[in-house]
């Protein structure tokens, strides 16, 4: 047989290898880690063959993505996990109220008188001024940013640096940190682990109502939600949060960008994002910290 025909031969057979995402614990905070599929594609070196499994979440969110104008993203990983699994254009862009969850548990941590009606009203009303207090709680412009890295790195984030002082007049230091999707995700799959975070991880259980679009959905979601307008006046939508399953906890972080710019169309993009999640649980992985 010809080279040609055998690797057609072999391209032919080799028609999937499973992507599978599976998590081992981290430090001892990981007693349980469901492992299972999420995708499955095919490579063969000559010639390379990829493909996307009907039916998988990552075929869902292809065709989400087709029917939609802009750049979208979404990442998921077990809580305590290592594999996270992305998808879509969008990876990178400012933190807007997102960050409010690493703020408010440096502020709570600072003093716990912090975490009183400043704390409430930053992460269930995403409420600038009560975030702008907890922000001037912990010192000056430096020593704020220093403390909620210090939050981001203790959850797993390693790059991500906070502004000490306004990079736009108009909005916040800290909602303006450049915050990766693959970053944010790996933060929320460790935020539950972390100590000191219970009053701040119950406060996103308590979203209120006009805010709870997207993750929102799921039943007793832990999620925070940020937006805002770029230079141009063009809306980002961010969320990112925890979903319970009999399994465990799953971590998810979700951005959209729509062309049209409006914040209604990137609210709208979040609700199909989370809809699809949930044809597709049954494929993510899911942990659970020690207690």
């Amino acid at each position: 047989m010809s080279d040609s025909r055998i690797r057609k031969a072999l391209g032919a057979c080799a028609l999937a290898l499973l992507l599978t995402t599976s998590c081992a614990a981290q430090n001892g905070s990981v007693e349980e880690i469901e492992s299972s599929t999420i995708t499955q594609a095919a490579a063969v070196s000559e010639p390379k063959i990829e493909m996307t499994l009907p039916g998988t979440l990552a075929a869902g969110f292809q065709q989400f993505q087709a029917s939609m104008k802009g750049h979208y993203g979404m990442a998921v990983v077990a809580v305590g996990g290592d594999d996270v699994v992305t998808f879509g254009d969008w990876t990178t862009g400012p933190a807007w109220s997102t960050m409010k969850v690493p703020l408010t548990i440096a502020a709570i941590r600072d003093s716990s008188a912090n975490g009183g009606f400043a704390a409430t009203a930053a992460i269930t009303e995403s409420d600038n001024a009560a975030a702008d207090v907890l922000w001037a709680a912990l010192g000056s412009g430096q020593e704020a940013a220093s403390a909620v890295e210090a939050v981001l790195r203790e959850g797993g984030d390693a790059k991500t640096v906070i502004p000490a002082t306004r990079t736009r007049t108009d909005y916040s230091s800290f909602g303006q940190a450049e915050w990766t999707l693959n970053d944010q995700v790996r933060f929320a799959s460790r935020l539950p682990c972390l100590n000191r975070v219970s009053t701040v991880v119950k406060l996103m259980e308590q979203i209120v109502p006009s805010h709870r679009w997207g993750l929102g959905a799921f039943n007793g979601a832990e999620f925070k939600g940020g937006w805002g307008p770029d230079t141009s006046g063009k809306y980002l939508v961010r969320q990112f949060g925890l979903i319970s399953t009999a399994r465990g906890q799953i971590a998810v972080a979700l951005a959209a960008q729509p062309d049209s710019g409006t914040f209604s169309d990137g609210m709208a993009a979040m609700d199909k994002m989370a809809a699809l999640i949930s044809e597709h649980l049954g494929e993510l992985a899911s942990g659970k910290c020690s207690s």
